[in-house]
């Protein structure tokens, strides 16, 4: 049996004991990952719906701004977020650096411009009737963004899912502004760079199985909602 079998059926074996250390990762992970999501919803979906309904000066600038914050690498959001949450920071105050609230935030700036545009492109691929309909029955600015969200519910929570799908597999921004901090900090991305680094590649290879079961999930969802 080679090297790597061994260390696969290692990696099952710590998956299936329901190692300690593992599934503490993997909480502190998720829940990190499920509140930046929420909390980039919370302010993308209603800004992709009134961008993608109203047009004003500047729209297509803020468009080309979203689509290069998508592709932004992740170490450069890290960096200035560093920067700012460092000591000598304008936040440094804050005591925010190595914190599960900074990997947060970076998860959460990282995931918004994402489901800003995939809302954006949602409402502009809705059933064109859908807005004259609702203003000729007197819908308010408010009441319209309300019904537009529940008439293409399915596309936004693809976004949702696909934003929450980025946050997790974060690893740049989350080592340098979480630390990386055993039970505290340390997520499935960093810790399986940690364990592959201190040569236990197969606590490294349990853990970069479960993301690959989360992808799957994530992936399956998105294309049920696909078929709705």
């Amino acid at each position: 049996m080679n090297y790597f079998t061994e260390s696969l059926l290692a990696a099952f074996s710590l998956i299936i004991s329901l190692d300690a250390d593992i599934f503490r990762i993997v909480v502190t992970s998720v829940s990190i990952s499920i509140i930046a999501t929420l909390i980039a919803a919370l302010l993308a979906i209603p800004a992709g719906v009134s961008m993608a309904l109203n047009s004003f000066t500047g729209k297509a600038t803020l468009q080309h701004l979203l689509n290069t914050l998508m592709s932004m690498p992740t170490v450069v959001i890290g960096l200035l977020l560093y920067g700012m949450f460092s000591r000598l920071g304008p936040l440094g105050s804050w005591g925010l650096l190595y914190t599960p609230t900074a990997v947060i935030i970076a998860e959460t700036i990282l995931v918004f411009p994402i489901m800003m545009n995939l809302t954006i492109v949602a409402v502009k691929s809705a059933d064109p009737r859908l807005i004259p309909t609702l203003i000729s029955l007197g819908a308010r600015p408010y009441s319209l963004i309300v019904q537009v969200v529940k008439a293409t519910r399915y596309a936004i929570l693809a976004a949702l899912i696909t934003g929450f799908g980025r946050a997790i597999g974060e690893v740049g921004a989350a080592m340098m502004l979480g630390g990386n901090i055993q039970g505290f900090t340390r997520t499935m991305t960093t810790a399986i760079a940690l364990e592959t680094s201190k040569g236990e590649f197969e606590r490294g290879l349990a853990l970069g199985l479960i993301l690959l079961i989360i992808a799957f999930i994530l992936n399956f969802a998105l294309s049920w909602l696909n078929k709705s």
